[in-house]
């Protein structure tokens, strides 16, 4: 037993010490670069053309155009936000912008998945179990959760569920240690859908485990985000996984063409386990998660893991997105029906988001519990880059005596990302909110706990990417006993921060309130 330790941790240190290495050469020499230089091709040619066109009766044209397609953007039923983003870009440069909006417009690049995706939540209705029992005694409960429960039913297949066990975990390390522990129970079936896929400790780990659980006739699935591509994975790891016997596929990998389809990213967070387990959260498989490397300080995050019913919907999220790409659509009963119903208190929430529809289902839900709060209103996120809506509603609950209260990071991990933070403090402050930093470094968890009664967890950051342009997944958690952690968990960080002030914003760096200036009009595209 203690050499097979050593030989674990020998192998350890050496994935660790070639990890580098081999991000470097792939990053430098690989495939992903030369997309990467294509497309940068592509768009310097773009920009060349509309340069030369400027002065001539092209340009003079084009800015006849941009003030049609002004008019029409301030008429169309838009985020405010976006709508000023765009008037801006039209003003400085109309003879790129306003092509650049009708190239935008046409989603060219992302119809087709559309499309697929509406087909497939369709043909997904047929899986679905509603529990009119359930809505019902909600309601008696509390009918303006009753209310978004069915919202969210109408909007995206998304059910409450009375039957589902939750348990909140803390930290990226109590989140490994529970998957690694979960994935040694699996018997059936494993689905793995995440952002960020590292090579490293972390997914070594995992990767041994599930190698082994392939073996012994365990169907595994792995779904990542193609931006791995650049840095994190190499292009063909798909193809390596497979060889493993393990069914592996990118979301919207990179290719050198330039679309729209890059700007909306698989940011969803998912692990499921025979359809009786559901891992969701902001934990990514990547080292800096475990702190196993810093980056950015210590690295904050949280998890929940769901035992029931509400795995049924986790593993529906998944079948749906792996399915984008598949045709004919497979058949998901096998691992639908493998969900199995548990005794607990309260009601769970799964649900989920997509760039493809009209319906923010992330910002609504956030919008809702602010709004209902009567007592507080606790939240954790990496980012606030937010819209007047959500703004206004964050300052109406304080002003209401709601007690709000935002921890962020103190050490970014982007610092153009941070400047742009900052310049909502100083508004969010003198409304009555309360902006603490989190100092030991980087919190990436995403949070909010409410009236020891309500909270989310999931992967739906305060920022346009998540709440507009991302697939994002959360689990609403109603009069679970686990509520009660996540407000623990909370105060336990927040002895741990900085409570920022108003002489804070005004003396802050000129470079920050010069960058957080600049970059403010460009909001909902970073």
């Amino acid at each position: 037993m203690l050499e097979e330790k050593r030989a674990h941790l020998n192998e350890d240190a050496v994935l660790l010490l070639n990890k580098g290495k081999r991000g470097l050469f792939r990053l430098v020499f690989g495939r992903t670069t030369v997309i990467i230089l294509l497309l940068a091709l592509q768009v310097a040619l773009l920009f060349v053309g509309f340069w030369k066109l400027n002065g001539s009766i092209v340009y003079g044209a084009s800015s006849l155009l941009g003030l049609a397609v002004t008019l029409t953007i301030v008429n169309k039923p838009e985020n405010p936000a976006v709508k000023i983003t765009w008037i801006v870009l039209i003003m400085l440069v109309p003879v790129f912008a306003v092509p650049f909006y009708f190239f935008v417009s046409m989603e060219w690049g992302h119809r087709l998945a559309h499309a697929r995706l509406e087909d497939i939540q369709r043909v997904s209705a047929a899986y679905l179990r509603p529990d009119p029992a359930g809505m019902e005694a909600l309601r008696k409960e509390n009918p303006q959760l009753a209310g978004l429960a069915a919202y969210m039913e109408r909007s995206g297949q998304q059910l409450c569920y009375r039957d589902s066990q939750v348990k909140y975990l803390a930290s990226g390390e109590a989140f490994f240690k529970e998957v690694l522990r979960q994935l040694e129970q699996a018997k059936h079936f494993i689905f793995l859908e995440y952002f960020i896929v590292e090579e490293g400790y972390m997914w070594g780990r995992i990767l041994r485990l599930l190698e082994r659980k392939v073996k012994a006739g365990v169907e595994v699935r792995v779904l990542y985000d193609g931006t791995c591509a650049v840095g994190k994975l190499p292009y063909q790891y798909p193809k390596k996984l497979e060889e493993l016997g393990i069914r592996c596929k990118m979301y919207a990998p990179l290719r050198p063409l330039v679309s729209t389809h890059y700007n909306n990213r698989d940011h969803r967070k998912i692990l499921v386990i025979d359809g009786r387990v559901a891992f969701t959260g902001g934990i990514n498989l990547a080292d800096e998660y475990i702190n196993k490397r810093v980056l950015h300080g210590h690295w904050k995050d949280t998890a929940v893991v769901l035992t029931g019913g509400a795995a049924r919907n986790f593993t529906l999220m998944f079948l749906q997105m792996w399915s984008v790409s598949e045709y004919p659509y497979e058949d998901f009963t096998p691992y639908l029906d493998a969900a199995r119903p548990v005794e607990a208190e309260g009601w769970v929430l799964p649900y989920c988001s997509s760039p493809f529809d009209t319906e923010k289902v992330g910002e609504m839900a956030y919008m809702d519990i602010l709004n209902q709060a009567t007592d507080y209103v606790h939240i954790t996120t990496p980012y606030l880059i937010i819209d007047h809506e959500l703004t206004t509603a964050l300052i109406f609950a304080a002003k209401r005596g709601v007690d709000v209260k935002l921890i962020l990071p103190a050490v970014p991990d982007k610092k153009t990302v941070f400047a742009l933070t900052h310049t909502y403090y100083r508004e969010l402050l003198e409304g009555g909110v309360q902006i603490y930093e989190y100092t030991p470094g980087f919190i990436h968890a995403k949070m909010f706990v409410s009236d020891d009664s309500t909270a989310v967890v999931g992967s739906i950051n305060l920022d346009y990417r998540s709440l507009y342009l991302h697939f994002e997944c959360a689990a609403l958690l109603y009069r679970c006993p686990t509520v009660a952690d996540v407000e623990r968990d909370f105060q336990e960080t927040l002895a741990k921060c900085h409570a920022v002030t108003l002489e804070e914003c005004r003396t802050a760096r000129l470079s920050q309130k010069l960058t957080g200036l600049l970059l403010r009009p460009l909001a909902p595209l970073m």
